[in-house]
């Protein structure tokens, strides 16, 4: 069993992620939080709205200097005018291409779908037979295993192989385009070749309708990003927040897409939700705030545990970037199923104040009216946007945590959260259940529940609950014991390492709130 499967297993088993409507046979690309999932994202999202809104830095510098901004929240509706989605481009340009497969009935997006072909090699010479079979595979040249690949299509590869004698796998670049090549491509998991279909453009939007009548006056949306929420209230925050240039828009909200291909757990889902700035800046500072937002983004996960080493901050190249976008980077973590995006920032420049603007005819501009009277202008502000996703972020601090390990010889499993992080924490055990030990551990359990979440725990060995504790991520468990009714000391055990102290009731609390800072 992978680690990908092992923590599908433990989320499950711990109440931290369930298949959303299981019970009928649940919906592809759909999750339910649990008990400790709840609190876990719970925290992420907290974490997030409090280091970058609540209790941010107004003195923050930027390049060497020190600079003042404001941060502001927001919470805006899901359902929007559709004149939103025209005006950012999401009605015309939100989609993906797709290709579906006649005898699976799979659906994949043409752009991650690979085709590699099955090649003869002879001293580096290669050719391609133009009778040899081509396979499709939904992962990365690089990243899929020769032989996992070809195991879909065993008695097809075997034939090439046996053919061509001495082989390689090279990907064939635009096969889905040609017709020919289209007709000899075996896609995933079927048994003959010819099954793709063209690729078409496939709109991600959810469309629904509002008010009593189904028509095209009636049709709205669900949103597919929550940043169009905070474009459409610049003026809005402008006029009654009193913010001056450069100052910050913050929103925590969900979002909906209607993924071709929902995979890898969470990390890729229908319904999602986003943890999104759009920070607004003069024209001639933007390059230096995105430096200060790319930087200080990917030092906020490694402050919160992420392993630096499985923790990338890629620059996009020229050809990459959006085409309203004058640079972006993104945060991307060491995954068990690759290398992928937990969070884009990006310098938008002006275009979406612009775009509804001239689509709205309300005048956006921003009047800088604090120069001198000769100096005063108006002007649409440059837009730097770190845009992170609530629930991958989530699912990497899980992965992160995930640990194996063995303590006095004995084999364990444990989430190493961040204590901030970490959905309980702490444990609240009587180490038997008689001699006035569990109303003693009820006590505690209710002086320290004001505090912060706690659990209470009596049953089975304490072994087993301390195991039950470690799966769960809970940093501390407090055990009451013989001693504890004497002198009112209790067993204070660490997660991560298992060393115990004794320590008075009445410093627990300390002792832990000085861990979740």
């Amino acid at each position: 069993m992978d680690l990908m499967d092992k923590l599908v297993s433990l989320a499950k088993r711990r109440g931290f992620i369930f298949p959303s409507s299981e019970i009928y046979g649940g919906l592809n690309g759909c999750w339910d939080y649990g008990p400790m999932g709840v609190e876990l994202k719970r925290n992420v999202k907290e974490a997030w709205w409090q280091d970058m809104v609540a209790r941010h830095d107004e003195t923050q510098a930027i390049d060497g200097a020190p600079s003042a901004f404001s941060m502001v929240g927001l919470d805006s509706s899901i359902l929007m005018n559709p004149r939103v989605w025209e005006a950012s481009g999401h009605v015309s340009g939100f989609s993906d291409p797709m290709v579906d497969c006649r005898e699976t009935r799979n659906r994949y997006r043409a752009d991650q779908l690979v085709i590699f072909g099955i090649v003869k090699d002879n001293q580096n010479n290669i050719s391609i037979d133009e009778n040899a079979l081509l396979f499709a595979s939904p992962g990365e040249l690089g990243k899929t295993n020769d032989n996992e690949l070809l195991a879909h299509h065993k008695k097809q590869a075997k034939k090439t192989i046996k053919a061509l004698g001495e082989f390689k796998l090279i990907q064939i670049p635009n096969a889905l385009a040609d017709e020919k090549l289209r007709a000899r491509t075996i896609a995933p998991s079927a048994s003959k070749p010819g099954t793709l279909t063209e690729p078409r453009s496939f709109n991600l939007m959810f469309q629904t309708h509002v008010g009593a009548l189904k028509d095209n006056s009636s049709a709205a949306y669900l949103r597919p990003e929550t940043a169009q929420g905070i474009f459409a209230n610049f003026k809005n925050v402008c006029d009654t927040a009193r913010v001056r240039l450069p100052f910050g828009i913050a929103q925590l909200g969900k979002a909906f897409r209607n993924e071709i291909n929902p995979r890898n757990f969470t990390f890729r889902s229908r319904e999602f939700e986003q943890m999104e700035i759009e920070f607004f800046c003069k024209p001639e500072e933007a390059d230096d705030w995105y430096l200060y937002w790319r930087n200080s983004r990917y030092e906020w996960y490694i402050n919160l545990g992420i392993q630096k080493d499985k923790l990338h901050l890629r620059e996009h190249e020229t050809d990459e970037l959006a085409h309203y976008a004058k640079s972006c980077a993104d945060v991307e973590y060491e995954f068990p199923f690759g290398v992928s995006e937990l969070e884009g920032i990006a310098n938008r420049s002006n275009f979406d104040l612009r775009q509804h603007m001239e689509h709205s005819g309300k005048d956006l501009r921003y009047l800088d009216d604090l120069e001198q009277e000769k100096e005063k202008r108006r002007f649409l502000p440059y837009v730097i946007e770190p845009s992170a996703g609530a629930d991958r972020a989530t699912l990497a601090f899980m992965c992160n945590a995930y640990t194996e390990d063995e303590i006095s010889g004995e084999k364990r499993t444990v989430m190493k959260f961040h204590p901030k992080l970490a959905p309980i924490k702490a444990a609240i055990f009587p180490l038997v259940k008689k001699d006035g030990m569990p109303d003693k551990a009820l006590s505690i359990y209710r002086q320290l529940r004001t505090h912060f979440p706690v659990s209470y725990d009596e049953k089975g060995a304490i072994g087993r609950r301390y195991r039950r504790q470690d799966e769960a991520g809970t940093p501390f468990c407090v055990t009451i014991d013989g001693e504890t009714m004497k002198d009112d000391t209790v067993t204070l055990r660490e997660r991560d390492t298992c060393e115990q102290i004794r320590l008075p009731i009445n410093e627990i609390v300390e002792h832990i709130v000085e861990q979740l800072i």
